[in-house]
């Protein structure tokens, strides 16, 4: 369904699926959380007429492996540098939506020299204060639940690591985005899960940082409203 076949590239315990479509500068694609890269299925075709791709399953997502070492955002961030050093990128545009959007503030942190232009699509820095409790305070007892259960199999314990993400904070704070200096552009839905006013202070935040909000649009504005979305990114990465 998704038409395209995945390459790996070994980052210690695990097994990193990538996808790699397209020619010219580098644009590196993270999905959200449960999800793979087959959710940039309406992005790729038209982003690979204007540069390189490179889809990234996230650790424990998709094709990739899981490891042993449990999932978190640093673990995750540091896949993303073996992948990108394996493939000899040393500079490339990041679009993350809303985990993979806190994978690449995570990244771009902890990795600056690699990112050239930042896209934040649904990200958030604060779990409870940035993602509405319509969204966020059903995960907890659900959390709880997998944390029980997760002693009696191995896929119980999986799905405790990957709602995990969405639970605990991910090693950034508000102070810490001054430190993106890259150009970066944030993207929600007028009706996005994560609040408005968490989106404003990341912007504010970060030195180089506009925002686009997508009229009548939730989370998933770039399955939903894929044309718009690709070419308010495109447009972005050629500096219009």
């Amino acid at each position: 369904m998704f038409g395209y076949e995945p390459e790996y590239v070994t980052c210690g315990d695990a097994r990193i699926a990538y996808y790699d479509v397209g020619h010219g500068q580098t644009l590196i694609l993270l999905h959200g959380n449960g999800e793979d890269s087959s959710y940039w299925a309406a992005q790729i075709p038209e982003l690979t007429r204007f540069c390189r791709v490179v889809a990234i399953d996230s650790r424990g997502h998709g094709k990739s492996d899981s490891g042993e070492q449990g999932l978190s955002f640093e673990l995750m961030a540091n896949d993303l540098k073996t992948v990108l050093d394996a493939l000899r990128i040393k500079k490339a545009h990041i679009l993350g939506f809303s985990d993979g959007g806190n994978l690449a503030i995570k990244f771009a942190l902890t990795y600056p020299d690699y990112v050239d232009r930042l896209i934040l699509n649904g990200a958030n820095v604060e779990m409870f204060r940035g993602v509405k409790p319509s969204t966020q305070l059903p995960l907890y007892p659900v959390y709880g639940l997998l944390r029980v259960f997760s002693r009696f199999g191995a896929k119980t314990a999986h799905r405790r690591d990957v709602l995990g993400l969405m639970i605990h904070p991910y090693g950034v704070s508000m102070d810490d985005l001054s430190r993106i200096t890259m150009p970066t552009l944030i993207i929600v839905g007028e009706h996005d899960m994560i609040r408005e006013k968490q989106t404003k202070e990341m912007a504010a935040r970060m030195p180089h940082c506009r925002v686009e909000i997508f009229r009548d649009g939730d989370h998933f504005v770039a399955a939903k409203q894929p044309a718009r979305f690709n070419r308010t990114v495109i447009e972005f990465l050629m500096g219009r």
